[in-house]
């Protein structure tokens, strides 16, 4: 899709990808287009599943939600069917808000978010350890955060959205 990305089309992205809650009438002035055009280049880019779901970022700090961990997990004995287990109860779990199939010595990469220390313990036990699954755990505890975007960066692929975001 990125080599159909024109002008207009990159820079819908990267307005929507900043601030969801942009108007249709609101993008299609930035963009230089009237709002039928726009709207109807924004469904395709949803249709296309270039847009996957437009959602509203939460500050977890204020929400009593301060507690972030890295963590990796390596399984006893990663078959397919173990490691579609471990996925499939990874999914359900909200406070994992990030999981990576990685390489190296551990299978996944965790980034887990929740109360505080008790919390995360508890988790632990009684969700990651009890699967049976998991023979390694290494938990990096977020100090505090440096960067953390949900935008993609369009500029390495479209000329028509500066590399700096």
């Amino acid at each position: 899709m990125s080599e159909q990305l024109d002008a207009v089309d990159a820079k819908i992205l990267d307005l929507i990808q900043h601030d969801a809650g942009l108007s249709v009438a609101e993008i299609a002035e930035r963009v230089g287009l009237s709002s039928s055009p726009c709207w109807r280049r924004i469904k395709r880019l949803e249709d296309a599943g270039v847009i996957q779901r437009r959602v509203t970022i939460l500050d977890r700090e204020k929400l009593g939600l301060g507690f972030e961990v890295y963590c990796t997990a390596k399984l006893s004995l990663p078959t397919k069917e173990n490691l579609e287990v471990f996925e499939q109860a990874v999914a359900k779990w909200a406070e994992v808000v990030q999981c990576a199939t990685v390489t190296g010595a551990a299978d996944y990469e965790l980034r887990i978010v929740t109360r505080d220390m008790r919390a995360f313990d508890e988790f632990l036990r009684d969700k990651l350890l009890s699967l049976g699954l998991v023979s390694n755990i290494e938990s990096r505890i977020v100090i505090r955060g440096v960067k953390n975007s949900t935008a993609v960066p369009l500029g390495l692929v479209s000329p028509y959205v500066s590399p700096l975001g």
